[in-house]
């Protein structure tokens, strides 16, 4: 008896073993029903046995065994039903893996224990068997992600409208309560802190927004307008004094700063350098922020006085969500989220540019940037 064979006559015997390893991923599966657990499994091994039974020249073999007959992810087969509702109902994209490797094992064990004979023809029969079952994992999974980004991409539009909509709104008001003059004291520091919280918050809505473009792939989009630099300079550092108004910021800017720039992106990029500043800095010593122009490129640097970085430490500054051990809380505390270096290095990378640190006693801490003009 083939494979193919096997399989249709020990249908049942096969979907209830799957069934069984499906229950055993716990929680997500705790209140799914048996038809739930074996979604769309039937309608697979048919497109298994359909598989083996089709005559490929060896050709077609080679090709499949590359990959190439998988079908693309808008073609509705059972095995892309089968990975979205995976996704769906909450399984992980390595327990969906896990189905299939159980499913193949036990088909193999059980197609083996009732053979007494191993041919040329059996051997066969497996690789034909085990290349339907990667078709078919390929299909699920490519489904399963265009799922997982779908959603990302609603995360990204919720952070990106949803948010910033209230968001700005807070901005507004308490930019209305600390107008000098307008109300008492009491109430006009009240509008300070309204301020101040909203334009943290901002910040961070922006940073989540960047990680989650740069965890889709291709890093962070930009659009390149003619802009000044130095006007983003001071409109970051207006951003990081509402968010840390008793830091003292400076700066000095030369030569020619206009260029082809994304001017959200660069004006992203100073705001979190002039803010991991002020926020690591030693109160009361001034930040320098220097722009320079030079003929092909423009170069950034935020300069803080405060302790010294280890050396150790200095490259991992731009990873993202990395939080230092516990003696080093100075320099990363457990209330950041330790995304602001992390986009301003994408940001810096997807101008064609680069951003360095640099930490000792005498010049203290010295973020870096340079970006192509063009």
């Amino acid at each position: 008896m083939d494979i193919s064979d096997f399989i249709s006559r020990n249908m049942e015997q096969i979907l209830t073993e799957w069934e069984g390893f499906a229950a055993t991923f716990g929680a997500v599966t705790d209140n799914m029903s048996s038809d739930d657990l074996r979604d769309h499994a039937k309608q697979i091994l048919e497109f298994v046995i359909k598989d083996i039974q089709t005559v490929e020249t060896r050709d077609e073999q080679h090709s499949k065994s590359q990959g190439f007959s998988v079908k693309p992810a808008g073609d509705e087969t059972a095995s892309s039903m089968h990975g979205r509702l995976r996704y769906a109902s909450g399984f992980t994209l390595l327990q969906l893996i896990a189905e299939y490797r159980a499913l193949r094992a036990s088909v193999l064990k059980l197609w083996r224990d009732g053979r007494v004979d191993v041919s040329l023809d059996s051997m066969n029969d497996i690789a034909r068997f085990n290349e339907a079952i990667d078709q078919s994992l390929a299909e699920a999974a490519v489904a399963y992600s265009d799922r997982l980004n779908e959603t990302r991409e609603t995360f990204i539009a919720i952070l990106g409208h949803d948010l910033r909509s209230p968001l700005a709104a807070t901005m507004t008001a308490g930019s209305y309560l600390s107008r000098p003059g307008a109300f008492d004291e009491r109430t006009a520091l009240i509008g300070v802190r309204i301020k101040r919280s909203a334009s943290s918050m901002n910040s961070m809505v922006n940073d989540l927004l960047g990680l989650a473009r740069t965890q889709l792939g291709g890093g962070i989009p930009i659009q390149r307008t003619l802009c000044d630099l130095l006007e983003m300079g001071q409109w970051a550092i207006d951003d990081a004094s509402a968010s840390h108004p008793r830091a003292e910021f400076t700066l000095h800017a030369r030569g020619e700063l206009i260029g082809l720039f994304d001017q959200e992106r660069l004006r992203q990029l100073l705001t979190n350098l002039a803010n991991n500043a002020a926020q690591y800095g030693t109160p009361g010593k001034p930040i320098i922020v220097e722009l320079a122009g030079e003929e092909d490129k423009v170069l950034i640097s935020v300069r803080n006085e405060g302790p010294v970085i280890p050396e150790d430490v200095l490259p991992r500054l731009f990873d993202s969500l990395v939080q230092l051990p516990e003696h080093q809380d100075h320099i990363r505390p457990r209330t950041s989220l330790g995304l602001g270096l992390f986009i301003a290095k994408q940001i810096a990378i997807a101008h064609g540019g680069d951003i360095g640190v640099s930490s000792d006693p005498v010049a203290g801490t010295v973020f870096t940037v340079e970006v192509p003009r063009h």
